[in-house]
């Protein structure tokens, strides 16, 4: 059994659909887009090339055919054994289809399309929203993690610019992504983690390293550090919890920096007494960077006492801000169970207490690449023109239900710049503008190849 088979990588009731379309028609147009409305530029439009790569650039094939005529027999459904077999025979098994997107990594507003598709066979008008269940899902959530990440950076930036020298430097260190045990697959982690990476250059989802490099071509998109868990530290035992700390310094050191989590026992004296006193020097003298990871506790509390308590034992340099900064080559990472609400909350109380906002980094997991879903930024896709075999193409919709509900826009749609900004507009009003909904892949083939450099640049604030 292939659990992977193209055909089935639908949902159930589109196996019937290719019986539902009027005989003349030999086209029929989607668009992706969210619902609503926003002032300002607030999707991230991300992930289509991975979906190109991986799934869309693999054939079907006479085995695939069998295995889903059987699934869809036994499942309650009609299969379409002739179209797929036509698909096969005539187009080698690649879906009949021109797919057109903006740029990967341009922010949008809501309500302006990101992709449209089309099918180029008029004999297979019904494959255009047949690939809209792993179209629409293939889209969703690289450009939702991403479109979080770009709401996180804008909500640090004014907390890092207004407290630290080299704030432009120190955001794309600010997050890290830890969330690959709390997604649902290896593939979710890869394709949320690779997202994270076009504003935050730190994480420890090595899926998302993966995904980035197969399908942009990233020799490294983000980088790690040592780091110990709590399994690593309670192997010594409380009596040689001082012993496990030392064996950080001297194990990792070479590495610039090292994260030692060091709420095992006791949290403050390991802040207090071990760090602060016992193995400063140590500390020193390795000249790379001690991170101190308070793992458990208050979110807000417990992250604010352990800068205070290393800035008391290693002392502070001011900054050309006036703020404090830890000396020694000493920070701290919180990364347990975070909210953006609880980062912002940390780094206010710490500017409040004259600390710059590089004293500390972040790390989050669920709340990064899982507590997300389509209707964060209601991600649809809607088919809205038809094609009559007389080549001519007709605007469709269904009718509100109600006066004040907003339909998406009926037509073939184009997306315009005017004044800087990106615009929403039927094709036939593009008036000699550009149409920034450009071919990206037709009948198999990809047609564009963006790099994740170019990508990131395009994200960028």
């Amino acid at each position: 059994m292939n659990i992977t088979n193209p055909i089935l990588n639908t949902d159930s009731y589109k196996l019937g659909h290719f019986r539902q379309y009027p005989p003349e028609i030999s086209a029929i147009s989607g668009y992706i887009t969210t619902r609503g409305q926003s002032f300002r530029p607030e999707v991230v439009f991300f992930g289509l090339q991975m979906f190109l790569k991986e799934h869309l650039s693999r054939a079907i094939t006479a085995a695939d055919i069998a295995e889903a005529e059987e699934i869809s027999r036994l499942h309650g459904q009609p299969f379409n054994r002739e179209g797929w077999e036509y698909i096969v025979n005539t187009h080698g098994g690649y879906l009949p289809l021109r797919i057109d997107a903006l740029p990967e990594g341009t922010a949008v507003r809501r309500d302006v399309p990101m992709v449209q598709v089309v099918n180029t066979d008029p004999k297979l008008p019904w494959v255009t929203s047949y690939i809209e269940t792993a179209l629409l899902r293939a889209i969703w959530y690289p450009s939702t993690v991403a479109s979080n990440a770009r709401r996180i950076w804008q909500t640090l930036a004014p907390l890092y610019e207004s407290t630290s020298d080299d704030a432009q430097e120190m955001l794309p260190l600010a997050l890290s992504d830890f969330g690959a045990r709390g997604v649902a697959s290896a593939e979710q982690a890869g394709l949320g983690g690779a997202a994270h990476l076009l504003y935050f250059h730190r994480t420890d989802t090595l899926a998302a390293i993966l995904a980035a490099r197969k399908y942009y071509g990233a020799e490294m998109a983000g980088r790690s550090i040592p780091a110990s868990e709590h399994t690593t530290m309670v192997a010594w035992g409380l009596e040689r919890e001082t012993d496990a700390y030392a064996n950080m310094i001297e194990s990792f050191s070479e590495f610039g920096a090292y994260s030692v989590v060091s709420d095992s026992f006791d949290i403050a004296n390991a802040v207090a007494e071990i760090w602060g006193k016992t193995l400063q020097d140590k500390v020193r003298n390795a000249g790379a960077t001690l991170i101190v990871r308070p793992d458990s506790g208050d979110p807000i509390d417990t992250p604010v006492q352990v800068v205070a308590q290393l800035a008391y034992a290693f002392g502070t340099k001011q900054n050309s801000k006036g703020y404090k900064v830890i000396d020694g080559n000493a920070r701290v990472l919180q990364a347990d169970g975070l909210t953006t609400q609880d980062i912002t909350m940390v780094l206010g109380r710490l500017e409040g207490m004259g600390f710059a906002a590089e004293n500390i980094s972040f790390g989050m997991g669920g709340s990064l690449l899982q507590k997300v879903n389509r209707n964060s930024y209601s991600f649809t896709m809607k088919c809205s023109a038809k094609q009559n075999d007389d080549g001519k193409w007709h605007d469709m919709s269904r009718l509100p239900p109600n006066p004040q509900e907003k339909l998406p826009r009926a037509g073939r749609r184009a997306v315009a710049e005017i004044d800087g900004a990106l615009f929403d507009m039927h094709v036939d009003e593009l008036a000699g503008r550009e149409n920034l909904l450009q071919p990206v892949w037709e009948n198999g083939r990809l047609l564009k190849d963006l790099s994740f450099a170019e990508i990131r640049a395009r994200a960028a604030l």
